[in-house]
């Protein structure tokens, strides 16, 4: 059976150990600092990008790949005898990524119509997005034939959850990112929201008075959610603050099963909406 190459962007916040574990193949966002552009993940570093954004006084602006990126990483696995490619994307509501990688498609099979590829709009973004890229590369070592990795990785879509906090909605405010959560940005400046996502948009699911609590919170909405006994895969996210994912950490394994865990770090490019000192969750229930 002909491989299946998987496609994504940087703002999955994958691991780096699982990308080269599962072929899982980046391309990157952009970062406006000022006058210089930088690629995500690949011309600056998590810890570099973090430590300066302590101190900036301006936010940087982002934008994802254009259809030109998409179709040079699509041409480069064709040169290695791929011909079936599935892409993988952060929700089409916050970025014109989806979209580009269409572009980029339709482009390439205009001279390449032999070649097929599947587009994939998650309607989620950091590790909810990056899970479902996981569970379909994961399909693709399996053997499984392109029509199924699309099938893995679409039924992920409405069962991979993303909880987070940070000490302000600041860097998601100054960004455009907020959502339907824009009317929290006045009131909650000194008070931990939990950020969701529905429907593809950024959401408030509830708020709390100390990171603590919040923390407790997210353990409290993750066991409703899955069901007494259930059972999960769970990412802790954070962006430059890995003790406090690390905080997260224990509260969930304390009540929860889970079958599969790690630490992820947002990219830079999601880090910039919203700002270090983040710390959450990403998962899904396991049958």
């Amino acid at each position: 059976m002909d491989r299946i190459a998987v496609v994504t962007d940087t703002t999955a916040s994958i691991p780096e150990d699982l990308l080269s574990a599962l072929n899982i193949h980046t391309v990157a966002y952009y970062i406006h600092r000022g006058e210089e552009v930088l690629l995500d993940l690949v011309t600056i570093t998590r810890d570099a990008f973090y430590s300066w954004m302590n101190a900036a006084e301006e936010l940087p602006k982002t934008a994802c790949p254009g259809p030109g990126d998409y179709l040079a990483q699509y041409k480069e696995l064709i040169s290695q005898g791929i011909h079936d490619i599935i892409s993988i994307h952060m929700t089409s509501e916050g970025s014109g990524a989806y979209q580009s990688a269409l572009n980029a498609k339709e482009t390439l099979q205009q001279d390449e119509p032999d070649i097929h590829i599947e587009v994939v709009d998650t309607r989620n973004v950091a590790m909810a997005h990056g899970w479902i890229v996981i569970e379909a590369a994961r399909a693709a070592l399996a053997g499984a034939n392109l029509a199924k990795v699309r099938e893995t990785a679409e039924n992920m879509i409405p069962i991979t959850h993303m909880i987070q906090t940070a000490d302000t909605l600041k860097y998601l405010y100054m960004g455009g990112r907020i959502g339907k959560a824009t009317h929290l940005f006045g009131s909650l400046l000194h008070i931990k929201p939990l950020i969701s996502m529905q429907d593809g948009i950024i959401i408030s699911i509830g708020q709390s008075r100390s990171r603590g609590q919040a923390y407790r919170k997210m353990v409290e909405i993750i066991s409703q959610n899955v069901g007494a006994g259930g059972k999960i895969k769970i990412a802790y996210l954070h962006a430059a603050a890995l003790a406090e994912a690390e905080q997260i950490k224990i509260l969930v394994e304390q009540k929860l099963d889970v079958i599969e865990s790690f630490f992820a770090e947002l990219s830079p490019a999601l880090g910039v909406h919203t700002g270090p000192g983040t710390a959450g969750v990403c998962y899904f229930p396991v049958v």
